[in-house]
């Protein structure tokens, strides 16, 4: 069981603020910070509770493991790990993160009454997050329940909670659809009773920033002990709000990562984050740089895939075409950035299309080793420009086949694929043996995966030596129905004093011999350029 006494923030944490020459924020940003702004923010990670909720994403007991300790490494400073009162399987999941032993605290979810509270303390958590609703909507459809009776059923689990020596935050559930008088009465009540926090919930995303801070500005007059917020994203400001619900005096904010969550999700961590820093210059204990990684982790553990569009992570936050901002950014990232994407713990992108020119086709072609003089350049953009008006996407693969044909590299193969096979089933460890001819030589080797694809592309690798890597893997479904034609895309370097890297793409029905195919053409690619 986590200790009891363990502090609201570890004292081995640092807060984290932006480096004012990293961020290009506007000027005018500074000229409206209010002097009474705090110096740190606690981050509050909903991503395992109400994150859960979103439609569709069911986490298995390994899954939210595995992302509490992501989230404990980006630095949250709690993470509400669930509603333990939901199911076994769910407090079975809570109990596995309690005993990670993670620098986050670890808090679960509960209604105000002694079942859920004595729930949560099964699973051995110390910090319990009660909620029971306000609003006079509620009251009347949902609780049938007057306001005499909430606010005692509130006060009797908070009592009940905090005799078990736990930290209690309570929420009144759709607070800024409440009666602000008797949402003032109910801090009193609660604060009497002894809690340690005040959540105050948009629960169904209807209130603009402006009267959010009006919100939190009256509440303030009430309350003693920190206030938190926790905003839906019905109307898009999930995160305006938690914003200015901070400049008004909260102290902490509920977040998930990649902002899911309900119908439309909550304030989203990354953008509150970021934001906060930014505008405000307020920190708070999280690694920015793991915001990346974290979020990639998330996508794939929930199989809600981020945006392209998403802010600070999404595909194409960071991406340029347009020739003009390409030149731009490259010279300087304050052109066309509001901060560089190494901040986050993501990557710049320079995209092919119908805007691009030729710095960009050079930039890009140089991260593959290969040069053109301008004459070329020129005739590459000519053609990127063609297929783009066509409708045609033009992905790095097909920019290098491109520059491979106008240079004449590849008059003929140099990594020939002679025999491949895998095998694969149920209780069966996938395994791949492969022989490769490579300048003449043929090779063989085999080698294990987590999947046929991985096994293969191991045994790939393993042929071809320790310096060969995959750095990235796309695969994409162009067709419908279980013989869909499918489309894989790699990226892979050698590491021979000078990283070099190679794209291949093929197209095919199975996925594993589509994949060994544009590997292989990577490859081949890297092997046709490499100088002897």
């Amino acid at each position: 069981m986590v200790d009891r006494g363990k502090p609201e923030q570890s004292s081995s944490r640092q807060s984290h603020t932006l480096d004012r020459k990293r961020v290009y924020t506007s000027q005018f940003n500074a000229r409206v910070i209010s002097p009474d702004l705090p110096e740190n923010v606690m981050i509050f990670d909903t991503t395992l509770r109400d994150g859960e909720q979103t439609p569709g994403i069911a986490l298995s007991i390994e899954d939210k493991v595995q992302i509490a300790n992501a989230l404990s490494d980006l630095g949250v400073d709690v993470i509400e790990a669930g509603f333990p009162t939901s199911s076994s399987g769910e407090r079975e999941a809570i109990r596995k993160i309690v005993d990670q032993g993670l620098q986050s605290r670890v808090c679960g979810l509960a209604r105000c009454n002694k079942k859920d509270i004595d729930a949560a303390l099964d699973c051995g958590l110390d910090y319990i997050h009660t909620f029971i609703a306000t609003s006079d909507c509620h009251l009347q459809y949902k609780l049938k329940m007057t306001r005499e009776e909430v606010r005692g059923r509130a006060v009797e689990a908070i009592e009940y909670a905090k005799s078990h020596g736990v930290t209690v935050e309570f929420s009144c559930e759709d607070a800024t659809r409440t009666d602000l008088d008797f949402l003032k009465e109910m801090h009193l009540a609660v604060q009497e009773a002894g809690v340690d926090k005040i959540n105050v919930p948009d629960t169904v995303g209807t209130i603009s920033p402006a009267a959010m801070e009006y919100l939190i500005g009256e509440l303030m007059t009430v309350t003693k002990v920190p206030i938190a917020v926790h905003c839906h994203d019905d109307f898009g400001l999930a995160v305006a709000n938690s914003l200015s619900a901070v400049r008004a005096g909260a102290r902490q904010v509920h977040v998930t990562m990649n902002g899911l969550g309900e119908r439309a999700g909550n304030a989203a961590l990354e953008e509150t984050v970021l934001g906060l820093m930014a505008f405000y210059n307020v920190g708070t204990n999280i690694e920015t740089r793991m915001i990346g990684p974290t979020s990639r982790l998330v996508a794939k553990l929930t199989g809600y895939p981020v945006p392209p569009i998403k802010a600070i992570v999404g595909n194409n936050a960071f991406a340029h075409e347009s020739g003009i901002h390409v030149h731009g950014v490259l010279g300087a990232p304050s052109t066309y950035e509001a901060f560089g994407p190494e901040l986050v713990g993501v990557q710049r992108s320079i995209v092919m299309g119908k805007h691009t020119g030729a710095h960009s086709v050079r930039t890009k072609l140089a991260e593959y080793g290969v040069d053109m003089d301008d004459g070329q350049i020129n005739l590459v953009v000519d053609r990127i420009k063609r297929l783009a008006d066509s409708g045609k996407e033009v992905d790095d693969a097909e920019l290098v086949a491109l520059a491979s044909h106008i240079l004449g590299e590849r008059e003929s193969e140099k990594v020939k694929l002679k025999e491949f096979a895998v095998f694969t089933g149920m209780n069966i460890t996938p395994t791949a043996v492969v022989s490769i001819e490579v300048n003449g030589e043929r090779k063989t080797g085999s080698a294990t995966g987590i999947g046929p694809v991985d096994a293969a592309i191991n045994a790939i690798k393993l042929v071809m030596g320790n310096d060969i890597s995959l750095v990235e893997y796309r695969l994409n479904a162009i067709t419908g129905g279980s013989d869909a034609l499918c489309e894989v895309s790699v990226r892979v370097a050698r590491n021979g004093g000078k990283t070099i890297m190679s794209v291949g793409k093929a197209i095919g029905s199975d996925i594993v011999q589509t994949s060994v195919d544009s590997t292989m053409e990577a490859l081949d690619r890297l092997y046709c350029r490499k100088k002897e």
